[in-house]
């Protein structure tokens, strides 16, 4: 992971010491399972706990030793155990540690996300608010279409998240399974009850079926989920971008004091947040193929998956709350300008209400064909000449009286519906 955009408390699920951790803790687990079901003598569980060691020093030697991470690290965590270290790793396969171990990361990982995922839709509903009747242009193929509030951009940008977030809920059940069932997954040197019991002291639940692994498809389910969630986040940034030009300046992303925007032009603004978050988002959809192909593995298992996952699953926890983090900095800062938003609504000598003229034609008894035609033909000669389309509807259109091209040419129309738009998520926004 890229120290630059690793933040604490994701970064530190993922250090080598804490992994080794988790691995003593399933176990322990296991253990103390075997213990409970009368398998093991009583006590063996609290003597191994007490005794056993976690030192990378110790680990890394051993590793080098045995070029196996889970041979080294039972000789660690055993190094100053007695006889209980007969029973650790007992019927064990390596898988069964780490798969169930990274797991129990994931889960972690996940709910740091959920909790990072609920602050920026807090900020979004909260924007969207306050931007409910903020007028603005509405842009299809990035040309002004008609006339919306700012807030309902706002507004469909919270529904997006809104949604990932009960997908990277889903997601995260996805991958609260664990497996303790030996070799090749069937159980044949420790019992399903003792799998049963150990999960369920990590807060896990047993894969139905497994080879020697659990199955990679709960893990690129929640990678393609993450992706997903940073497209989102994208799509934000993106809009900000475009919004964000000088000759559009609608809105602005933060720019702190002392902050400098190039070395070379002293007064540069650049989205450069925006822009890191877009350049993030690429990398997050990069992790999916690997995670898919980890799916693909040989009979009960091979380790092809294991070094990609070393990249894949660490970068993209950490990537993703990076990108939340600094999303809703960027929201909770964001900078709008009111007054350019309606200057903007005017830049095209009312071109964006043809669509209302075109229609007040049709209801006086033209058929749509000419009624088109003719507004398209007055909208090419505005476009041409400058001239503002409601004067030219004025003199051109005598079937419809001034009061009437006057109230087409009114921009509150268009915020008729937004609050029963609003009114669909009241009762589901995030407290």
């Amino acid at each position: 992971m890229v120290e630059r955009y690793a933040l604490s408390p994701m970064k530190e699920l993922w250090d080598q010491k804490t992994n080794l951790e988790r691995w003593l803790k399933v176990e322990l687990a296991v253990m103390e399972a075997y213990e409970e079901l009368g398998m093991i003598p009583q006590g063996t569980t609290s003597l191994a706990k007490q005794n056993s060691v976690i030192d990378l020093k110790l680990f890394n030697e051993y590793e080098k030793q045995t070029d196996h991470e889970v041979i080294a690290f039972v000789k660690m965590a055993t190094s100053k155990m007695g006889p209980e270290a007969r029973f650790f790793h007992y019927g064990l396969t390596s898988s069964d540690v780490i798969d169930t171990a990274l797991s129990l990361t994931l889960v972690e990982a996940c709910n740091l996300l959920i909790e990072q995922m609920k602050e920026l839709l807090k900020v979004l509903w909260k924007l969207a608010l306050e931007h409910k009747q903020t007028l603005t242009i509405g842009r299809t193929h990035g040309v002004h279409a008609e006339p919306t509030v700012f807030g309902l951009k706002v507004l469909n940008w919270y529904a997006e998240s809104k949604r990932n977030y009960e997908r990277l809920i889903f997601a995260g059940e996805q991958i609260r399974f664990g497996k303790i069932s030996g070799a090749v997954g069937n159980y044949a040197n420790v019992p399903p009850k003792v799998e049963k019991l150990s999960l369920e002291k990590l807060g896990l639940k047993p894969t139905p079926v497994s080879s020697q692994i659990v199955n990679r498809d709960h893990h690129a389910f929640f990678v393609m989920t993450l992706a997903l969630i940073a497209s989102g986040i994208e799509r934000i940034a993106t809009e900000i971008r475009h919004l964000q030009k000088t000759e559009v300046l609608e809105v602005q992303e933060p720019f702190k004091e002392g902050q400098k925007g190039s070395s070379a032009m002293p007064h540069k603004q650049n989205p450069i947040l925006c822009e890191r978050l877009c350049g993030l988002s690429r990398m997050m959809r990069s992790f999916v193929p690997a995670a898919i192909e980890n799916n693909i593995l040989w009979h009960e298992r091979d380790i092809s998956h294991s070094s990609a996952e070393r990249y894949i699953l660490p970068d993209a926890t950490q990537t993703l709350y990076y990108m939340l983090v600094k999303s809703k900095y960027l929201l909770e800062n964001l900078v709008v300008y009111k007054d350019n938003m309606i200057k903007n609504i005017e830049i095209t000598h009312g071109l964006i209400y043809s669509q209302r003229l075109m229609l007040a034609l049709i209801d006086k008894g033209l058929p749509r064909s000419e009624a088109y035609d003719i507004v398209q033909s007055l909208s090419f000669k505005c476009w041409q000449t400058k001239e503002d389309l409601k004067n030219l509807a004025k003199e051109n259109l005598k079937i419809l009286t001034d009061g009437e091209i006057e109230s087409i040419f009114d921009p509150s129309y268009y915020l008729k519906y937004v609050d029963e738009i609003y009114k669909r998520f009241e009762g589901e926004c995030i407290q």
